[in-house]
């Protein structure tokens, strides 16, 4: 041990207390991937931000499906501004990975876009219920005015009225409007 400290190492069991003032200080608690890794975890660690001490599992997921040097590489090709969305999207990866070898985060958005696609039709289909239940509403305050307008035309004006029975008896062909009036009113019901 005074061997390791003359000549300003530590060894691995130690490195988490630094006693000497080497260019490279040691930091007091090593993230989780140097932990994991038992390698000291210095000032400057790439992994240090991402993979704080109290998470252990995240790196060890990350490292069980993509490998400490994978990880390691790709964070130190992307500028710092992208390493942590890159991290999160390894780490949700990863655990897709391992529930679904096969598939991984692919089935998942498969899932999630076969939810959308349903949820869409319901929308779709109720929607549509909407528009015919307002087109009935409609419907039925033209029939209510109609009905009021024809009340009050008949109470101002009596001679429609007659008008209206003279014609019908002098039409033959108004029977058969209403002979096709309740017919189609018999195949829409």
């Amino acid at each position: 041990m005074a061997n390791d400290q003359s000549n300003g190492t530590l060894p691995p069991r130690c490195s988490s207390l630094s006693l000497t003032s080497s260019p490279t200080q040691v930091v007091l608690t090593p993230c989780a991937a140097c932990k994991m890794l038992r390698r000291r975890c210095v000032e400057k660690c790439i992994l240090a931000p991402h993979f704080p001490p109290d998470e252990p599992l995240k790196f060890t997921v990350a490292h069980r499906i993509f490998g400490a040097s994978n990880v390691i590489k790709l964070l130190q090709e992307l500028p710092e501004s992208q390493r942590a969305d890159a991290v999160s999207s390894m780490v949700y990866e990863a655990n897709a990975r391992i529930k679904d070898p096969v598939y991984g985060s692919t089935g998942a958005i498969f899932q999630l876009q076969n939810q959308v696609n349903e949820l869409q039709a319901q929308l779709a289909k109720a929607q549509a219920e909407v528009f015919n239940i307002q087109c009935q509403h409609a419907a039925l305050v033209c029939i209510k005015m109609s009905q009021s307008q024809t009340s009050s035309e008949e109470s101002f004006d009596g001679l429609r009225s007659g008008f209206d029975e003279s014609f019908q008896s002098s039409n033959p062909s108004f029977y058969l409007d209403n002979e096709q009036e309740s017919l189609w009113d018999t195949i829409w019901a």
